[in-house]
């Protein structure tokens, strides 16, 4: 079996597939072009998200067994043709749903105690105490919409708050427990002072956080945002937090990120994302919540049990 490596991942999948015998080839200098043409003769892909997987590409692949995507989403890899193809798609969300959860966790934080503000007055000499008074998350009531790996994983570093959690999923139900209540979207909007989303992106989570939304939810509340960067439209989020519906949001994801998470945006800085860095009420990170020292070991390690169960 031969397995191309797109993308730069832990070596611990690479050690692994070895130990079966797997050839594995480093292909993660490669240009488009070169990939295509070293296809013909793979029986799988590893890859994260450099580039976009689909009939153009796979075409070149004629007996390709499998795709092995390091990372939870699955946006970049055209699942239906795969399908059609019989090749199998593995992810690892099960890597890095506990890093996503505590960064969701500590930049909530950041943004009630003011961790950001109040470091940044005094380094300038400024020692104000008053202006830094933060909110307690204790007590407060989560909506966390989308309750696989992500979700309950964020449930669970939540549960020391002794928050009132609420979790809607459209795919699943009987999920609750002593600590999360299995909910409606509807009770959601109704009762949450804080709505956090892990859903994938497709065709019918894409902008899921428009005007629309906004107004769906009955009082103003605190947004977070892991999953997906185009899940929030930024022009709609900007208006909330102007009228007062959204008194604050954490984003660790970009509606103008690069399909690979690589950079931004080009040249041109959109006008939404001008008005988003100006903005006190608005704390951000480079699509980071998942990357940690430990989730780069686990991403792999999983996908290489996942692979060996199913080819050894």
């Amino acid at each position: 079996m031969k397995v191309l490596f797109i993308d730069t991942v832990h070596d611990i999948l690479q050690k692994r597939l070895e130990q079966k015998g797997v050839e594995c080839i480093d292909g993660t200098t490669w240009s488009l072009e070169v990939t295509k043409e070293a296809l013909t003769d793979m029986d799988g892909i590893v890859i994260r998200s450099r580039f976009r997987l689909d009939e153009s590409i796979l075409k070149f692949a004629p007996q390709l067994k499998f795709i092995a995507r390091s990372g939870a989403g699955m946006e970049n890899i055209d699942s239906d043709y795969c399908e059609k193809r019989n090749i199998q798609l593995f992810n690892a969300p099960e890597g890095n749903c506990t890093a996503v959860a505590e960064h969701a966790l500590g930049m909530i934080l950041a943004l009630f105690n003011q961790l950001k503000k109040g470091d940044a007055e005094i380094r300038k000499g400024i020692w104000d105490r008053e202006g830094n008074r933060g909110l307690e998350l204790t007590g407060k009531t989560v909506g966390i919409i989308g309750y696989g790996h992500n979700g309950s994983a964020f449930a669970k570093v939540l549960r020391g708050f002794d928050c009132k959690i609420l979790a809607y999923d459209k795919y699943k139900t009987g999920f609750g427990n002593d600590w999360v209540t299995e909910s409606t979207l509807e009770e959601l909007y109704e009762q949450a002072e804080i709505i956090s989303f892990h859903i994938p992106q497709n065709e019918e989570t894409i902008y899921w956080g428009n005007t629309d939304f906004f107004e769906q939810v009955k009082h103003p509340f605190f947004l977070i945002n892991l999953s997906r960067g185009k899940i929030i439209r930024i022009a709609d989020l900007m208006n909330a937090i102007n009228n007062g519906k959204v008194k604050g949001a954490v984003l660790d994801v970009l509606e103008f990120e690069s399909s690979s998470f690589a950079s931004i945006f080009g040249e041109d800085i959109p006008t939404d994302f001008k008005e988003l860095i100006k903005s006190d009420k608005v704390l951000l990170s480079p699509h980071v919540g998942g990357w940690t020292v430990e989730s780069y070991f686990k991403l792999s390690n999983v996908l290489a049990d996942k692979v060996i169960a199913a080819y050894f």
